[in-house]
């Protein structure tokens, strides 16, 4: 019952992190409901079947003895290594509590330089490098700046074709301009890589050999990627600065200067403003005195123009029961640029034709291309992607830079999202969920030793197990995410099932008579196997998915490794410290002991 509720956080999660380890908790939670039916129902029956009759008890001597006799030649010369260590640390209990400080204080030490982040990035085998031009810009003029863009692509040695698409249909979920172009990259198979690279720094190759676009912004993404990011903040990078304001002329500017500060933190790549203005307007601005002036009316002019430029519907035609509106509008010739609208001709009730160009006023603007609002308020995204670099701490130091070298005005605002959001709201749930799990697992522990210094004494695995987790991802180079916080979950039950073992066992030799010096150095040398074989059962279930290289392998690898990590520091601890410290946790078994 203790493995099912330690998996419970998982249940919890939601999003992304929900859908890729909720199957994991289903599984182990439904496997062990299973384990436990046997248990308790079919394992009994099976064993008055095929067990021996009772043996008649002997002397707890004896009994060493015939299990020496018994253990296969491993675990002899096993026990025979492990019995003075254990020994030892039973009769010098203070190297015992050494031992635990010092990993402590190692795992305290080292979990600061542990990077963080949502998950680790998925290498997907397929790159997408994506276009933004200028918002003006003509379908040939795009096909164009693609087609020298897929050309400069196609030098690169590892790149054996690129498929382009411009905009996006208004039929599909996310609707783009023909100013925007996704280029998927094909590669060739990864042992063809130069120097052995990875996908990550083939990307960098890629990035270097493509060079600057004039005219156009880049971002290098993946298709999946792509797709997870746009759904998360609308945006296809995997951080999202959100600038909240009021006047748009005011974001664009601090939205400027936070990208001109972003890119020179370490890690920053793809760093792209919102293309909030930048569409060209033709501004029609009537003059009222001069057409008071001709007798004209304000809504005669702007009939006019709507008519001329926009078009008026005439009346209908019908074709069997389909019925179609009649549109008439100028012919392009005389609305095709500001000359020609200008010359438009105003009647005045006097029958004089005033050109519009005398009664308003005609001049190109350059106007916003779009307006985004969240919550009713105003916001520009700035977008880019961290290369080289764990997520959290780049969005620590890029705070950091933006508090200190960009001034806001008053009501102006930034906010994080993308993939450090997602970061941020599972650690939140985590950091709630996970202690009333352990504190559920406590009360049950109490609840089925009737002690509180038992209980307290198998709970020390956690911050152990904890330890040896935190420095298998320092060593292996390996962030702080969810999936290593999902193999911490794992490693807690785990853990407190050797405790539950070993100080089980070491009760009930306490039971038999022994004293606490012997039932420690005894009841640890005779558990070893168990202890062991739980502890290499999880581990060697973890070890494919710890050197695993197809995609996907990037997201199992760091539960794996906190799971053998933690695993290594658990177990031994759990074989040297828990007897050791077994007398000052023990219960009272006669009257005037401990």
């Amino acid at each position: 019952m203790i493995i099912i509720i330690v998996f419970l956080p998982l249940f919890t999660l939601q999003g992304v992190e929900g859908k890729t380890f909720k199957p994991l908790a289903y599984t182990i939670a439904l496997a062990m409901f299973g384990s436990l039916l046997f248990g308790v129902f079919v394992a009994p029956v099976l064993s008055s079947f095929f067990m021996k009759k009772h043996l008649k008890k002997k002397k707890a001597e004896h009994e060493e003895k015939k299990n020496d006799e018994e253990q296969i030649w491993i675990m002899k010369l096993l026990i025979k290594i492990y019995k003075p260590v254990v020994t030892f640390f039973v009769n010098t209990r203070i190297a015992a509590i050494a031992l635990v400080v010092i990993l402590i204080i190692v795992g305290v030490l080292i979990f600061p330089q542990l990077g963080s982040e949502f998950t680790p990035t998925l290498q997907e085998g397929t790159l997408v490098l994506r276009m933004t031009m200028a918002p003006s810009i003509s379908l040939t003029e795009s096909t164009r700046l693609t087609l020298i863009a897929e050309r400069r692509l196609m030098k690169v040695p590892e790149v054996t074709g690129v498929v382009t698409r411009i905009g996006r249909g208004e039929i599909g979920a996310h609707t783009d301009p023909v100013n925007s172009a996704e280029m998927y990259i094909l590669l060739k198979p990864r042992d063809q890589w130069r120097n052995n690279a990875t996908q990550q720094e083939l990307e960098e190759y890629i990035r270097w050999d493509f060079g600057e676009m004039p005219g156009a912004l880049t971002n290098f993404t993946q298709p999946i990627q792509m797709s997870v990011d746009e759904l998360l903040e609308g945006v296809r990078a995997e951080l999202a600065i959100k600038l909240f304001g009021g006047d748009l002329e005011v974001l664009k500017n601090k939205a400027d200067e936070i990208a001109a500060q972003i890119k020179n933190v370490n890690g920053a790549a793809d760093v792209q403003v919102d293309q909030v203005s930048g569409a060209p307007q033709l501004s029609i601005v009537i003059n009222r005195h001069e057409i008071a002036r001709y007798g004209i009316n304000v809504e005669d002019v702007q009939q006019a123009i709507r008519t001329a430029i926009g078009g008026e519907t005439a009346g209908q035609i019908f074709e069997d029961v389909k019925r179609f509106d009649i549109y008439v509008r100028f012919e392009e010739e005389f609305r095709k640029d500001m000359n020609s609208i200008g010359a438009l001709l105003i009647e005045s009730p006097s029958g004089i034709e005033v050109p519009l160009s005398q009664l308003a006023e005609i001049k190109e603007v350059v106007g916003p291309r779009q307006i985004t609002r969240e919550s009713n308020q105003r916001f520009i995204t700035i977008q880019c992607n961290v290369a080289g670099r764990d997520i959290g701490s780049f969005v620590k130091e890029g705070q950091n830079v933006i508090e200190s070298k960009v001034k806001l005005p008053t009501g102006y605002f930034v906010t994080w999202g993308g993939q450090f959001k997602l970061q941020q709201e599972a650690n939140a749930r985590l950091s709630v969920v996970v202690p009333i799990t352990l504190f559920i697992i406590f009360i049950m522990l109490f609840s089925s030793f009737n002690s509180l210094k038992n209980s307290l004494l198998i709970f020390l695995n956690i911050p152990l197990a904890l330890v040896g987790g935190i420095v298998a991802l320092w060593i292996s180079g390996q962030n702080l995410s969810v999936p290593a916080s999902v193999g911490f979950i794992a490693l807690f039950g785990i853990a407190l099932l050797n405790g539950i073992v070993l100080v089980t066992y070491l009760n009930q030799l306490r039971m038999e008579g022994l004293g606490i010096d012997e039932a420690s150095i005894q009841g640890a040398c005779l558990r070893v196997r168990p202890v062991l074989m739980t502890a290499l059962a999880a581990a060697l279930g973890m070890i494919p998915l710890l050197f695993a290289t197809g995609i996907g392998s990037e997201v199992q690898r760091p539960l794996a490794t906190v799971v053998i990590g933690g695993l290594v520091t658990s177990t031994a601890l759990t074989l040297l410290v828990i007897p050791a410290l077994y007398k000052w946790f023990a219960i009272k078994v006669t009257e005037g002991e401990i």
